[in-house]
C-alpha cells in the first residue's frame, strides 16, 4: 500500500480507503448500495488491514447511523491500528435542529458518533455538506472546540465549492482556529469538474482531497459499456448512482476497456489509477460489497500508469469547462495553465 500526507498535515494515511456506505442497508435507497452486516464487515476489515488499508470512512447519514455501528463492531479491539474518518451535516431526525452544522448539531452529532463507533476520538471529522444558514464562525468554533477536548484530531469538508472553502480558510486563519485540511470531493473520469477550482485551491492552500464515488456511482466497474447494459436491479441501474451521458461514458470505457487488454489491469483498478495519479489527492474512498471485490480495488496502487495512457483518458474524459474557466483558457491560456500540470 501506498501511503500519502492527509492535505498539508503530518498524518500518513493509505492511498485507497474504505468507505463503508455499503455497511448495513438501513433504507431503500442504501440497500442499492449495499447491506453488509457485521460478519461480512469485519472480514472486509480483516482484509483491508492484510493489504496496508489501515483507513474507513463513514458518516452518521449512512443508513442512519448504522454503518458506524456496524465498523465500530467490525473494528473490535483493533481501535490502535485504524484510522477512522465520519463525517455530519445530513438530516439525522425530523426535528429543525437535526440537520445542517450548527454548533448544536456538530457538537452533538460528534458525540453520538463516537458511541456509534465505540471509541473516544475521530480521527478525521468532515462536514458533510456546506450549510448557508450556520455562520462559518461557528462552525469552526464547534470544531476547535471538539480538537480540545480530543475528540477529533483533525477536520475536513465535503460538498463545498471553491468560495465557502476559501472563506471558511480565511476566517480560521484570522480567528485562530485550526484550518480544515482536506476536501472529501467527487472526481472520476466521467466528471472531472473538481480541477475548474478546488484543485487549484488545493494548490494553493495546500488542502488534499480524498475522493469519493471515483467509480461514477458504479459506471467504471467494468460491468458497464458500449456493448454491455447494466444487471437490472444493480447499483448502476439505479437512482443510487449518477448521471452520465451515454457517449461521453462508452468514450471512456471503451480506453479503459482497450487499456485493460494492454495492461492486464481491470477496468476500475485503471479508473482508480487514474485519479491517483492527479495532484491534490490524498486518498480514494473505495467501497465494496464483499472482499472478492476489496482485493481487486485495493490493486489499483501496484502499477502505474505511464504518460501515454494518461493522455488517452484525459483525451476521452475531457469536456468543456463552464464559465469562466473556458473564457480563461480561450483568452489567456499561457497565465492560467492547468492545475494538473502545475500539480506535477
Amino acid at each position: 500500500m501506498e501511503y500519502r500526507s492527509l492535505g498539508g498535515s503530518g498524518l500518513q494515511i493509505p492511498a485507497l480507503i474504505l468507505g463503508t456506505a455499503t455497511f448495513g442497508g438501513g433504507n431503500e435507497f442504501f440497500k442499492k448500495w449495499g447491506d453488509t452486516d457485521v460478519k461480512e464487515a469485519t472480514s472486509m476489515v480483516d482484509a483491508s488491514l492484510e493489504l496496508g488499508c489501515n483507513m474507513f470512512d463513514t458518516a452518521d447519514a449512512y443508513s442512519g447511523g448504522l454503518s458506524e455501528e456496524i465498523l465500530g463492531k467490525a473494528i473490535g479491539g483493533r481501535r490502535d491500528q485504524v484510522l477512522l474518518s465520519t463525517k455530519t451535516g445530513m438530516g439525522m431526525g425530523a426535528g429543525p435542529n437535526d440537520i445542517g452544522t450548527s454548533r448544536d448539531k456538530i457538537i452533538r452529532s460528534c458525540e453520538a458518533s463516537l458511541k456509534r463507533l465505540g471509541t473516544d476520538y475521530i480521527d478525521l471529522y468532515h462536514l458533510h455538506a456546506f450549510d448557508a444558514l450556520t455562520p462559518i464562525e461557528e462552525m469552526l468554533h464547534a470544531l476547535d472546540t471538539l480538537t480540545r477536548a480530543g475528540k477529533i484530531r483533525y477536520f475536513g469538508v465535503s460538498n463545498y465549492s471553491g468560495w465557502h472553502l476559501m472563506k471558511m480558510l480565511a476566517l480560521a486563519d484570522r480567528h485562530g482556529f485550526t484550518r480544515p485540511v482536506i476536501n472529501q470531493v467527487y472526481y472520476a473520469l466521467t466528471d472531472r469538474e473538481y480541477e475548474w477550482e478546488l484543485m487549484p485551491l488545493g494548490l494553493d492552500q495546500n488542502v488534499g482531497a480524498l475522493v469519493w464515488s471515483p467509480l461514477a456511482g458504479a459506471k467504471l466497474t467494468g460491468k458497464v459499456g458500449r456493448h454491455k447494459k447494466p444487471a437490472e436491479g444493480s447499483r448502476a441501474a439505479t437512482d443510487a448512482t449518477w448521471a452520465v451521458p451515454d457517449e461521453h461514458l462508452f468514450a471512456i470505457t471503451d480506453v479503459l476497456e482497450a487499456l485493460e487488454k494492454e495492461t492486464g489491469h481491470s477496468v476500475p483498478q485503471i479508473a482508480l489509477a487514474w485519479v491517483l495519479s492527479r495532484p491534490t489527492v490524498s486518498g480514494i474512498v473505495i467501497g465494496a460489497r464483499n472482499v472478492t471485490q476489496l482485493r481487486d480495488n485495493l490493486g489499483a496502487t501496484s502499477f502505474k500508469l505511464d504518460a501515454d495512457q494518461i493522455k488517452r483518458l484525459d483525451d476521452a474524459s475531457a469536456t468543456r469547462p463552464i464559465y469562466p474557466y473556458w473564457h480563461q483558457q480561450a483568452t489567456l491560456a499561457s497565465r492560467n495553465p492547468s492545475p494538473v500540470t502545475l500539480g506535477k
